[in-house]
């Protein structure tokens, strides 16, 4: 394991999120991104001058009933209530809480109970997996 880039003595627990340096404390993390030694890593220089780039998968997903498509999912980058709702602190911190959850499904589960979420999944639905008509009338028949 690393040793700490500051204190050199304990081992790192953490990395520097801007050039991935090893550090144990955010004392040490302090002190490191003031230095000159912390330096943005190539790859995230390239990233904020081009924009935004995916995320690299090995492999293609194992593919479910569940599966959307590529081209639907990208369809959630123009929606505009998307964009909207994304700009609400508390679910962008809901979402950050999922997404590094180590049981996703129990994550999920907490979510759902927030109606900020809700609203969040039932826009990403309208998107990718609009409602029929048949639907839109039997959600009004019982509204």
């Amino acid at each position: 394991m690393e040793s700490c880039i500051n204190c050199v003595d304990n081992l790192r627990k953490y990395k520097c999120s801007k050039c991935s340096a090893p550090y144990c404390s955010v004392a040490c993390y302090r002190a490191h991104k003031d230095s000159p030694q912390c330096v943005a890593r190539e790859s995230e220089v390239k990233k904020t001058e081009v924009g935004y780039q995916e995320e690299p998968t090995l492999h293609v997903p194992f593919p479910t009933d569940d599966t959307v498509a590529a081209d639907k999912l990208q369809q959630l980058e123009n929606c505009q209530d998307l964009r909207n709702l994304l700009h609400n602190p508390h679910l962008r911190s809901l979402l950050q809480q999922i997404d590094v959850a180590i049981n996703a499904q129990t994550a999920m589960m907490a979510a759902m109970q927030e109606p900020l979420f809700v609203e969040f999944a039932n826009a990403c639905l309208q998107v990718v997996e609009p409602m029929t008509d048949a639907e839109r009338a039997e959600i009004e028949l019982y509204s």
